[in-house]
This record gives structure tokens, sequence and C-alpha cells, in this order.
């Protein structure tokens, strides 16, 4: 007994260790750019970094759109040539960004953006379905808390230690996490598939078709929707933050080095794992679906406290982006994966994480894109902070009126008296 328990916290750990260093790795490839500035490029009135980066926004809502589909059929034997097939299509694509002269390369860093959108969909079908798929789930969400801000240390330090342009840095980071992805995707590869136990707790998961897809959607359209809206507006607050970092930063006029973007981050991985990571203590699928209703609520209200005490003086820079980010992360990190999976559990869906996950980020790049325009056309004169400040209030709204619409929609549907061959009768004393 004591053998077989040692056996399944080593495969948790391999699995959790594989997953986190793959996506890890992925970041590489996808965000060293955004520390670099660009200063004086603008083409067709618009800033030259902020095209590149809705390219790259709008490569990823293509690849969500197209994921829908192809990460809800993956089959399990043809993840692994896909996944390092992408990530050779998104460092070739920063080879022509660098080869290719402006304006003209803003279509690599487009071209870019498309494969690395399905990689998550890849690493999470490794993990889903699961006993212990949350531990996994949290480890591998915490990697892009703290790649981020490693990678971007990275491009830096690639700057200002050996005098790579801007133009060449992202290939160069790149080629940094080309060995360690092959080596974390292999490991992954190597994990056993779900026992039999796994299967029994959280149901199969298995390849949805398009009439089954659709037929998803109906049965839970009203929560769906309003997840997807606060989604949306969750990945905009969030693709903000990240890609202009730099540009908040400076307008705070305090002082930091290339480390200041990994040293905000690494506490909010921590305190997230950790908070996160007492879900796994509940085995209801019910209750713990409901927990996380709970959790979306405290963390945005987290993001909005603590930008008021930033702007009266009761929080300092380096505390205010800490504290905010902790609280949006609490809200975004469950909504890339770990919350579907349980739903899936609670309601006894037919189907796959990989694809409630794609429907939602579909939608969240196109809102990222459009809120760049507005930042570009309807407020060019607003500092970098002042937008965030005010984008951390519009967003705590949002995101408190179609959670609360949410909750209430699931806790009615847990209610509902409906034929069993289609739904489960879902005890709403145990939701609320």
């Amino acid at each position: 007994m004591a053998a077989n328990t040692n056996i399944k916290r080593l495969v948790t750990l391999k699995a959790a260790f594989s997953a986190f260093g793959v996506y890890f790795c992925m970041y590489g490839f996808r965000k060293p750019f955004t520390v670099a500035s660009f200063e004086g490029l603008a083409y067709f009135g618009v800033e030259y970094k902020v095209l590149i980066i809705i390219a790259q926004a709008l490569g990823y809502f293509i690849s969500k759109f197209i994921g829908i589909r192809f990460i809800s059929e993956l089959k399990p034997e043809k993840r692994i040539f896909y996944l390092f097939t992408f990530i050779a299509v998104a460092e070739l694509s920063l080879l022509g960004f660098a080869v290719v002269p402006a304006p003209y390369n803003i279509l690599f860093m487009f071209i870019n953006g498309i494969p690395l959108g399905m990689i998550w969909g890849i690493v999470f079908s490794y993990i889903e379905g699961r006993k212990t798929t949350e531990i996994i789930g949290l480890f591998l969400c915490s990697s892009f808390v703290v790649s981020s801000g490693f990678t971007k240390s990275v491009g830096k330090f690639i700057m200002d230690t050996f005098g790579v342009s801007e133009f060449w840095m992202p290939f160069a980071a790149g080629l940094v996490f080309i060995i360690p992805l092959i080596i974390f995707g292999l490991l992954l590869e190597r994990i056993p598939k779900p026992t039999e136990e796994d299967i029994l707790l959280k149901n199969k998961r298995q390849p949805l078709n398009k009439a089954e897809r659709k037929a998803l959607i109906r049965r839970f359209f009203i929560p769906v929707m309003c997840i997807t809206l606060l989604y949306v507006s969750l990945t905009i607050l969030r693709d903000f933050r990240d890609n202009f970092n730099r540009e908040i930063w400076d307008d705070l006029s305090f002082k930091f080095d290339s480390s200041v973007f990994t040293l905000t981050e690494i506490p909010i991985a921590i305190m997230v794992l950790l908070i996160l990571s007492l879900m796994v203590k509940v085995k209801n699928n019910k209750k713990a679906f409901a927990y996380y209703h709970y959790i979306l609520f405290a963390g945005i209200t987290t993001v909005g406290l603590s930008t008021y005490l930033f702007q009266n003086g009761g929080l300092s820079p380096f505390f205010w982006m800490m504290i905010s980010g902790l609280g949006m992360y609490l809200c975004y990190i469950p909504f890339n994966g770990i919350y579907f999976d349980r739903m899936i559990a609670a309601f006894d869906i037919k189907g796959n994480v990989g694809f409630l996950i794609y429907f939602v980020d579909s939608f969240g790049y196109l809102g990222s894109v459009l809120i760049l325009l507005y930042k570009n056309f309807g407020s060019p004169k607003t500092s970098w902070l002042n937008f965030y400040i005010h984008l951390n209030y519009f967003i705590v709204m949002i995101v408190l009126i179609f959670s609360v619409i949410a909750y209430l929609a699931f806790k009615k549907k847990s209610k509902s008296k409906i034929n069993k061959k289609q739904y489960i009768n879902f005890d709403a004393s145990k939701m609320i």
C-alpha cells in the first residue's frame, strides 16, 4: 500500500515538473520581445511595439479558434509531434522577425502567435482527468506567472550583456530555451495514463465531435457566456500588465533592473500555489466547483482594494504590483484548466477540458487587441500607469457582475430536475 502511494506521488511530481518545464520554456519563444522598447518606431499612426503585440495577439486569437476543434479532437499519440513542430515554427518565425526589416517583419510576429496558442491545450491534455490534476495544474499555471518575468529578464540580459539588437533578441532568447523544452517535453510524454481510480473520480476524458461540442454549449449557455466575458476581462488585464510591465514601472519612477520582472512574480506564484493547493483537499467535486467562485470573488476584490490603497498612499509601487497581481492571478489561473476540470467532474460532462479552455480563451485575445487599439487611438495621451489603474477598476466591476451571474446560473442548473440521460441531479445545498 505504501509502495503504491509512493509511486502515485512520484507520477504526480514527474507530471508537475515536466508540465511546468514545457510551458515555462514556451514563454521563451513568446514574451522576451516585450522587454524591448523599440523607441521612436511607429507605423500607420501606431507605436511599433503596440503593432507587434497586436500581431502576436491576433495570431493567438486565431489559434484559439482553431484549437476549439483541434485540441478537443487531438489524439494522445500525436501530442508530442505537434508540441515540437509548433515550437519549431515559432522559433523560425522569430528568425524571420530578425531578418526581415520593419514594418514587414510584423507578419512574422503574427505567425509566431499561431503555433504557440496551441501549446497550453496540448500540455493540459497530458494531465487532465486525474485525481491529482489540481495540484499538477497549479504547478503548470504557476509557470506562466514566473516565466513571463523570467524570460523578460533573459531578454534584457541578452541585450545588455551581449549587445544584441532588439530585433535579434527574441530569436536569441528562443535558442536558450530549445534544449530544455525538448527535455521537458520527452519527460511529459513518458508520464503514465490516468488510472482506473482517476477515471472513477474525474470521469474519462475523450475527444468531442462537432455535435457534442454544440450540445455542451447549449446545456450551459448562460453560465459559459458569463465565464467567457469575465475571462475576456481578466485576459485583457493580465495581458496589459504583462506586455507593458516595463512602461508601467517607468511611469512609477521606480529604480529597477532586469530582476524586478522576476522578483515581483515569484512571490505571486508561491502564494497562488499555496492558496489554490488547498483545493486539492476538497474531494467533493460539487463543493470544490463552488469554492472556485468564492476564490474568484476574493481575488477580484483584492485587485480593486489594492489599487485604491496604492492611489491613496497606502501601498508602495512594489507591493501594489505584487498584491494586485496576486488577486488577478487568483482569478485568472483557475480558468486555465482546473476550474473546468472540476466542472466536468461535478456535472458528469462527457468531453475534455481542452474544448472549454479554448472556447473561452478564443475571445480573450480579441479583447486584448481591442484594448490596445483603444489605448493608441482613444486615449493616446494617458500614461501607461494611469491607463492601467483605470483598467483595474473597470475590470473589477465587470468580473464581479458576471461572476455573480455565472454562480447563480450554475446554482439554478444544479437545482433543475432533468433527464438523467443528459444531466445529473446536482445537490444545491452542497453547492452553497
